[in-house]
């Protein structure tokens, strides 16, 4: 505010003494064309005088001198020309001055009018013009004195040939003689004193800084206080107190600004509490997803659970899992929910529901493993596929372990996320598309899904070695136990029957002997698979220790089990065994690469020859004895039940630490 206020000042004080300088030039322009008026009045006069006297007679001339004197109109008339002081009007010469006049020449003369200059004449100058008047001496020796009248200054001032005043604060301009001007005056007027003005200016900016300060110290009680509590409310804000409030007293830009920083504070509250709640949801879910995979190794619960808390989470309308099945590689609908069209089917037939690797957009994000989302066509996202407006898919992924099987590896050892399918989900409620956030949470629940299907899969692949012989690739003697079990209650709940083949090779210690433990697991293995190929797929064989092999064929009879005895019998003995063996025959000489092999077989039947397990896994074995003294390669039914093991045997050895083993055979086979 002072600023303005001071450049106004000093643009008022400039203008007014340029304006005062301005209005004294004009005084004295003023006063020197009166004075040089008054001045060429009186030459005239002086010469109108002279010339009425020049024109009388000569005896009359002294007589009208005298009468012009009286009355004023010259202060002395001569007729012998005047003296040289007198200054003559039409020709002024330098030198000292006393009078001014004007001249007429007669016949026998000059006659001359002159006006003495003394202090009246001056001061009639002054008085005139308004201003001072001042006689110079032409010869610059001497200061002439003039007096000035007491209303326009009242003093004598002395002044020199050069025209400045030798006292007072005046304007001069000096008066040069000529034709018409005969006398050097000086006229000089009263400088402007703006003094007073500059006091009032002064007075003015003192008033208006005095206001000034008055109103910043006003504006700085108004404008600073709720800035200063607007502040404080900042720092509460950022210290977490978001119920934070700043109160509007007023309704300009401060007030505004608190209104804003409410409105702020209240949307923030509720953005927080909205997150607040979002987070323990999703820690919810997240918690039954963890109970979920920790519990259970149910593949089809632990999938529901994952795609409902996405669908939960997201806000999805609907969304669907497929995981690529290992025998084509398609992907299959593996659980479902909220979809429409030809996807809306019972939970049954969704893995009838099956996409193409690379086609469309579920077959696209299997194929590069990249996530997408995006809106839908008026045809869905692709034909085939579920119609939707928006949707969003992420690849489900094994984790990537070095040395695990079930990942494959990828150069120098690395290891390579396999996809194992996708997580689709369709329309978000309320019409929004999906956006870039949402892609980790479903990362995340993808990921869960990898791990857990990964995890069943690895778990299924523990139970499957603990359960199978690694050499032959059949169930072993720890399996046998629960699944002889388990068919011989199916067998009694639904009145059906079970036979027990009882298998064994023969002479296979000489098979180790004589070609080496090599040949003897070459042959081991063969047998195993011509015994799968033997079998139909309900069928169940198993290696019990050594070369002893049992089969289960449930719903079979005795003749049954004899026929597919037979069958075994002629598949083992018809084709001998190819071995990778480096003896020779003694006889012709040549190298030993296969090795024939009989096998006998003991068959008992579910209830026939036992009421337990156990007791028709001992009448098999009791056949398989008596199959052996027939001389081997051969089979026998059992005759009669079993009696040397209580009921229940088998099942308490599947007890016992350490694991069953098989029952020691006294038969030298």
């Amino acid at each position: 505010m002072l600023g303005p206020v001071l450049l106004g000042t000093i643009f008022v004080g400039t203008t007014v003494a340029t304006v005062s300088r301005d209005r004294t030039a004009e005084r004295l322009d003023h006063a020197v064309t009166t004075v040089r008026t008054a001045i060429a009045a009186v030459c005239r006069q002086l010469q109108a005088t002279a010339d009425a006297v020049a024109v009388l007679p000569t005896d009359s001339r002294d007589t009208a001198a005298r009468q012009i004197e009286a009355r004023g109109l010259a202060s002395d008339v001569r007729l012998d020309g005047g003296p040289t002081t007198w200054q003559d009007c039409a020709a002024p010469a330098d030198g000292g001055v006393v009078a001014i006049s004007a001249r007429a020449r007669t016949d026998d003369g000059v006659v001359a009018a002159g006006q003495l200059l003394d202090a009246g004449f001056v001061d009639r100058l002054a008085a005139s013009s308004g201003a001072e008047i001042t006689l110079l001496d032409p010869r610059g020796t001497n200061a002439v004195q003039s007096t000035v009248p007491d209303r326009i200054r009242g003093e004598i001032v002395l002044v020199t040939v050069a025209g400045r005043t030798a006292r007072g604060d005046r304007h001069v301009r000096r008066l040069t003689v000529g034709p018409g001007q005969p006398l050097p005056l000086a006229v000089s007027v009263p400088a402007a004193d703006p003094t007073g003005l500059y006091l009032v200016l002064l007075g003015v900016v003192l008033v208006v800084a005095s206001g000034a300060v008055l109103v910043a110290c006003r504006l700085a009680r108004s404008t600073t206080r709720p800035l200063a509590e607007l502040a404080r409310a900042v720092d509460r804000v950022a210290g977490g107190e978001l119920s934070t409030r700043v109160p509007v007293v007023r309704h300009d830009e401060v007030g505004r600004l608190a209104g804003t920083f409410n409105r702020m504070t209240r949307e923030l509250q509720g953005y927080v509490q909205a997150l607040t709640a979002s987070r323990d949801q999703l820690r919810r879910h997240l918690t039954v997803l963890g109970d979920t995979l920790s519990s259970t190794h149910d593949l089809h619960r632990i999938l529901r659970v994952i795609l409902q808390t996405a669908l939960s989470t997201t806000g999805a309308r609907g969304g669907v899992v497929l995981l690529a099945d290992p025998a084509d590689g398609r992907l299959v609908a593996r659980c479902a929910e909220g979809l429409t069209g030809r996807w809306n089917v019972p939970e049954a037939e969704l893995p009838t529901l099956r996409v193409t690797p690379g086609h469309g957009v579920l077959g696209g994000v299997a194929e590069t493993g990249e996530p997408r989302r995006g809106v839908c066509g008026p045809g869905g996202t692709a034909p085939g596929e579920p119609p939707c407006r928006t949707y969003v898919a992420v690849p489900i992924c094994a984790p990537a372990v070095v040395g695990d099987p079930l990942v494959p590896g990828g150069p120098e050892g690395t290891a390579v996320p396999a996809t194992l399918g996708v997580l689709a989900l369709y329309d978000r409620l309320g019409g929004d598309e999906f956006d870039d956030t949402d892609l980790p949470t479903l990362r995340t629940f993808a990921g869960q899904a990898g791990v857990a299907v990964h995890n069943v899969r690895m778990h299924e692949e523990a139970q499957r070695l603990s359960l199978t012989d690694p050499l032959t690739g059949l169930w072993n003697y720890r399996y046998l136990r629960e699944s002889l079990r388990r068919e011989v209650e199916r067998a009694s709940r639904f009145g059906r029957m079970l036979t027990v083949l009882l298998l064994d090779l023969d002479h296979f210690k000489d098979v180790n002997d004589r070609y080496g433990h090599a040949a003897g697991d070459a042959v081991l293995a063969e047998f195993a698979r011509r015994i799968r190929v033997g079998l139909r797929e309900v069928d169940l064989a198993f290696r019990q220790g050594g070369e002893e092999f049992v089969v289960l064929l449930p719903e079979t009879d005795a003749y049954g089990g004899t026929i597919v005895a037979e069958r075994l019998g002629s598949a083992v003995r018809d084709l001998p065994v190819p071995i990778d063996s480096r003896r020779t025959d003694a006889e012709t000489g040549r190298p030993i690469d296969r090795v024939s092999v009989t096998v006998s077989i003991g068959i008992a039947v579910y209830p026939e020859h036992g009421t337990t397990a156990q007791q028709v896994l001992d009448a098999a074995d009791d056949a398989l004895y008596a199959a052996k003294h027939a001389g081997r390669d051969t089979y026998r039914l059992a005759e009669v039940v079993s009696a040397t093991v209580p009921d229940g045997q088998f099942d308490q050895a599947a007890a016992a630490p350490g694991g069953p083993q098989p029952p020691r055979q006294s038969r030298g086979r």
